[in-house]
């Protein structure tokens, strides 16, 4: 018996001894400088959702937002933040990337007027000036939204403003911008004292999808970590949800910089957009906007959702 206790006690001094299981490192790509678009990603980790799933996980801002897929692509990252329509491009262009998530499920993107402007409704567009910062599927959507009401691009004017949407705007340089989020450009203008129209594109004949999504290398989507992320994600979004002031005042503790009217009022806009099941995937979504690219020449082929988009179990 007395052997017995003793090693008893010896085994729990060593374990009591022992190293903590090291958490497993994981590193995000952010599609764009932290902002409340990644408020999912940001109170995984001020609230300790990755540390419970144990992951230490490293959030990168990019110094090129066109990188974080292609550094995924290349094993220079484990997980990048990027858009459903950059997806279907990247696929049509051969690289290696899956979608494994989404954190944004519906379009931020819109058309965006002033609303003393005009412009009151999409026929008033024609002969009209419409500013754009990304040439390809920006003009796609503006093409199908002008489409909705009987124009074409031909019944516009195109300027490209570069990412000066607001400034042109509200100058009078355009009438219009194409690619502006609703979100963060309607609140902008507000605060300058302009106050803007948004026409979104998925009531104006463009099919609905997801703004922002988790890619990972195509194979590499056996990943234990990727399970762990997201259900950490999750947790995070319910909480997120639950609890939006909370989270708020941990994302401005952590990134003190962002305190200032624009992302406080981005914040509470853009909670009823993110994903509460980042992890099931729309595969309809995903084929009827793939049609549609192919529709526009963005891609020449639509390909099967199973090839480029695996669930996470």
């Amino acid at each position: 018996m007395k052997t017995n206790v003793l090693s008893l006690a010896l085994a729990a001094a060593l374990l009591a001894s022992a190293p903590a299981h090291a958490a497993d490192k994981l590193t995000v790509l952010l599609d764009w400088f932290t902002n409340p678009d990644h408020a999912p990603v940001i109170t995984a980790q001020t609230k300790g959702f990755f540390e419970a799933q144990g992951l230490e996980v490293e959030l990168i801002e990019p110094a090129d937002p066109a990188m974080p897929p292609k550094l995924v692509a290349a094993g220079q990252g484990d997980i990048a933040i990027s858009y459903q329509p950059t997806l279907h491009a990247q696929i049509e262009e051969g690289l290696p990337v899956s979608w494994i998530g989404t954190l944004v499920e519906t379009p931020l993107n819109s058309l965006i007027v002033l609303e003393d402007g005009p412009i009151k409704k999409l026929e008033d567009l024609k002969g009209k000036t419409i500013g754009y910062s990304v040439s390809g599927f920006e003009d796609a959507m503006l093409g199908q939204m002008l489409k909705s009401v009987g124009l074409s691009v031909d019944d516009v004017e195109l300027i490209n403003v570069n990412f000066s949407l607001s400034p042109a705007l509200m100058s009078g340089q355009v009438d219009a911008v194409i690619g502006a989020y609703r979100n963060f450009e309607l609140t902008q203008l507000e605060i300058e004292g302009k106050k803007g129209v948004a026409f979104f594109p998925e009531e104006n004949g463009v099919p609905i999808f997801d703004e922002l999504i988790y890619v990972v290398n195509k194979d590499k989507t056996g990943d234990p970590r990727f399970a762990k992320f997201l259900a950490a994600i999750e947790a995070a979004t319910v909480y997120l949800t639950n609890h939006p002031d909370d989270a708020w005042d941990a994302f401005i503790e952590a990134y003190p910089e962002l305190n200032d009217e624009l992302n406080r009022r981005a914040w509470a806009d853009t909670l009823p957009r993110f994903a509460k099941r980042p992890a099931s995937l729309d595969e309809g979504r995903y084929q009827r906007f793939a049609e549609f690219m192919a529709e526009a020449g963005l891609i020449s082929k639509v390909v099967p959702v199973e090839s480029y988009a695996v669930e996470i179990r």
